[in-house]
């Protein structure tokens, strides 16, 4: 081995050093330095070390060299130090955070309470029954706050039902089960499952300004008929609206999904109690809403837009589809699924809808009631809590009567009258001539009689 010992080798002016030639190795003893902390260039791809114990510092490695496997002994180890955080969105930020340096999207979890826009999203209340079958018209059947619109499109079972995802805290799903096919909807039917929401309850996601919100929807979803599905949200004040679409992969398999709509900055909601917007998920459409490009962007509504690829549940009575832990908030990321206490999410419920008696067909007692002239009693009946707005009244079944100290009549629900009706009350007039002025009784529902208030949107 022969052996050159210099200070310093500068190549001839005007070209570049070459040190071996291609394919050769040139080693670096133990114990010796490459120093090349002045170097301002890119190391080649083929310097190596032998045990990972030496370091670059201040080097530019392209991305092209940052590839295999790093072995485990060759990581660093430790935690990070105190002045560092990890926050939700996996950026690092000062662990003293400065005064509304933290978003919501960038913690783990949304602390919002009542952050969820849907009511009853876990399909818990079902105040108008478990089970209502034959459908073929739109209407509110089984759980709270969620209507079904069919043009119709077949005829369905809709059912509160115990199948849900394990494992998840949910215990009821709503169904749907086709029990009539149709496999062909005309044109202009359509046939979706929706939640209506008031404007009020929705001015903090700034539709119509700069700043609007982003919403995300997540929920569970099961059925044997996978493909492509459809989700809208509809602006009602503006005639907009933005579809999304998911799929079904695996039959009858409980399945959960995740789907973000952009804000909307045209088109402020009303800030009112009236409807504004539709969540809305489509099970069946005719050419009318599906002969178009879907939109996935906020704009104009149009009809043959909202619902391209749907495909038709209707088109066999093998088909079923569940739907359950429906969530609908402000950001680009869904938090796990907020469950309510039982009595909050039926209160929530009583604004727009509540029904008397409150379970069963038991009898019981409707209303105080005074004789005014002789000829009519009048009574002030309180909701259990104020509605949305002076509700309907719908009368069912059974029958009504008037007990005073001194006798008692049998009523009939054609002679019922309101007299006055509020959000919080109504003033009963059962048009008695039984009685006399000033006498005292109390007005009583028998033998399964129902009385429903609405004042659903």
């Amino acid at each position: 081995m022969s052996k050159l010992e210099v200070d310093k080798i500068d190549p001839q002016s005007g070209t570049a050093l070459e040190i071996g030639s291609s394919g050769d190795t040139i080693t670096i003893p133990s114990g010796a330095t490459l120093d090349a902390s002045n170097a301002t260039t890119t190391l080649p791809a083929n310097v190596v070390t032998t045990d990972g114990t030496q370091t670059l510092t201040n080097k530019s490695i392209a991305a092209t060299q940052l590839t295999g496997t790093v072995a485990t002994s060759n990581l660093g180890t430790g935690t990070a130090d105190s002045t560092t955080f990890l926050r939700g969105d996996q950026t690092y930020a000062s662990a003293t955070p400065a005064a509304d340096s933290i978003t919501t999207s960038q913690l783990a979890y949304n602390p919002n309470q009542f952050r969820n826009i849907i009511i009853n999203g876990d399909m818990s209340i079902a105040q108008r029954g478990t089970s209502t079958a034959s459908i073929t018209t739109s209407g509110y059947y089984t759980c709270d706050r969620w209507s079904l619109v069919s043009s119709p499109i077949g005829t369905f079972t809709q059912s509160q039902d115990t199948d849900v995802p394990t494992g998840q805290g949910f215990a009821k799903s709503l169904k749907m089960d086709c029990t009539t096919a149709e496999a062909s909807p005309a044109a202009g039917d359509q046939l979706y499952l929706r939640q209506k929401f008031e404007g009020q309850n929705l001015q903090y996601l700034k539709k119509g300004t700069s700043n609007a919100e982003s919403t995300t929807l997540s929920f569970w979803v099961k059925s044997n008929k996978t493909g492509t599905y459809i989700t809208e949200l509809r602006d009602l004040d503006n005639n907009r609206s933005i579809s999304k679409s998911y799929t079904i992969n695996s039959s009858s398999t409980w399945e959960k999904k995740t789907i973000t709509f952009a804000g909307d900055t045209s088109g402020a909601l009303d800030n009112d109690n009236a409807r504004s917007l539709d969540c809305i998920f489509w099970l069946g459409a005719g050419s009318d809403y599906t002969s178009g490009t879907l939109q996935t962007a906020w704009d104009s509504r149009v009809n043959a837009d909202t619902a391209v690829g749907q495909v038709n549940l209707a088109d066999s009575t093998s088909n079923e589809w569940y739907i359950t832990g429906v969530q609908l908030e402000a950001g680009t990321s869904a938090s796990d699924f907020e469950f309510l206490p039982y009595d909050v999410n039926l209160r929530r419920c009583q604004r727009y809808f509540q029904k008397y008696p409150l379970d069963g067909d038991q009898d019981y007692s409707i209303c105080n009631m005074a004789n005014w002239n002789g000829n009519t009693y009048y009574g002030k009946f309180d909701f259990i809590v104020p509605f949305r707005t002076a509700p309907s009244w719908t009368r069912n079944g059974g029958g009504y009567r008037l007990y005073t100290s001194n006798s008692n009549a049998l009523i009939s629900s054609a002679s019922l009258e309101k007299v006055d009706m509020t959000s919080t009350n109504i003033v009963a007039n059962p048009s008695s001539t039984i009685g006399s002025a000033g006498e005292a009784g109390f007005f009583w529902s028998e033998n399964g009689a129902k009385n429903e208030f609405s004042a659903e949107l």
